[in-house]
C-alpha cells in the first residue's frame, strides 16, 4: 500500500493544513478504481483512521483509494467564527486531490463516509451535492445537529462559533433535515450506529426522516459504543457496501 502524508497551504483556510491519502499497491485495471473521502470526528485529525483502525489493510484489495482531510473542530462548515472548512472540503480539496493524484473523478466511482462529526460532514456533502457521489455513509453520525444543540446546552458556546444562533441553523444548509427536502439526484445512503452509542436516539430520529424520502437507503444498527472498536468493525461494512457485497448486494 502507498500512504501519502501531505502538508500544504490552503487558499480557502488561509493556513497550512494536512492530508492523508491511501492508494492500494495493486489496482485491477479491469475494474474501476473507486475514491472514498473518509472524514474524521470531533476530537481527531486526518491521521485518525490510519492510526486507530485497520482501514488500509481492509481496503488494500478492493480497488479503493482513500482521501482523509484535516478540518479540526469545524463540523465541515464555513464557521461563523473561524475558517471556511466547507469551502475547503467541497471545492478546494477535490480540485487539489485530482491535480496531485490520478484518482477517479466520475461521480459513479466517488463516495464519502465519516464517523461522528465526520458522519454529519459526509451526509452534508452528499446531500448538498448528490450529483457528485455514488453514495454517502455515516458511522455514529451527529446527524440532527439542531436537536443535539437543544438536548445538550453545554455545547452552545462552541456551536455558536461554528453555526451561529440555533434559529438561523434550523432550516439552513447546515441542517441535514432541511437538505433532505432539497435533494434531486439519488445517491445511495448508508447509516450505521451502535445501540449503546450516546448518539443512538439522534440517529433514530434521523432514520425516521430518511424513511420518508425516496433515496436508496440502508440503516443498520448493532451492539456498539461511540468508540474505535465499533468504527474499526463497521468501516468494513462500509467497504462491503461500496462493493455491493453480502447484505448490500
Amino acid at each position: 500500500m502507498a500512504i501519502f502524508s501531505t502538508q500544504f497551504m490552503s487558499q480557502s483556510l488561509e493556513l497550512r493544513t494536512s492530508l492523508q491519502v491511501f492508494i492500494p499497491d495493486t489496482i485491477d485495471t479491469e475494474k474501476p478504481l473507486r475514491l472514498l473521502y473518509l472524514l474524521h470526528g470531533l476530537s481527531d485529525d486526518d491521521s485518525a483512521w490510519l492510526r486507530q483502525s485497520s482501514i488500509a489493510r481492509y481496503a488494500e484489495n478492493r480497488n479503493i483509494a482513500i482521501v482523509m482531510p484535516q478540518v479540526h473542530r469545524s463540523y465541515y462548515t464555513d464557521m461563523q467564527v473561524g475558517n471556511n472548512y466547507w469551502t475547503f472540503l467541497s471545492e478546494e480539496l477535490p480540485r487539489l486531490v485530482h491535480s496531485w493524484f490520478k484518482l477517479p473523478t466520475e461521480p459513479e466511482n466517488t463516495y464519502v463516509a465519516g464517523l461522528s462529526m465526520g458522519g454529519y460532514g459526509a451526509l452534508k456533502w452528499g446531500l448538498h451535492y448528490p450529483e457528485k457521489f455514488a453514495g454517502m455513509a455515516s458511522l455514529s453520525g451527529a446527524l440532527d445537529m439542531v436537536a443535539l444543540r437543544e438536548a445538550r446546552p453545554e455545547m452552545e458556546p462552541e456551536m455558536l462559533a461554528v453555526f451561529g444562533p440555533i434559529a438561523s441553523h434550523r432550516g439552513s444548509d447546515n441542517d441535514l433535515l432541511a437538505l433532505l427536502g432539497k435533494v434531486t439526484a439519488k445517491p445511495r445512503v448508508l447509516q450505521l450506529c451502535g445501540t449503546e452509542d450516546f448518539l443512538y436516539d439522534n440517529n433514530l430520529g434521523f432514520k425516521s426522516r430518511m424513511e420518508q424520502t425516496d433515496l436508496p437507503y440502508i440503516y443498520k444498527e448493532s451492539p456498539g459504543e461511540h468508540n474505535w472498536d465499533y468504527w474499526d468493525r463497521e468501516i468494513q461494512t462500509v467497504l462491503d457496501w461500496i462493493d455491493q457485497k453480502g447484505d448490500f448486494a
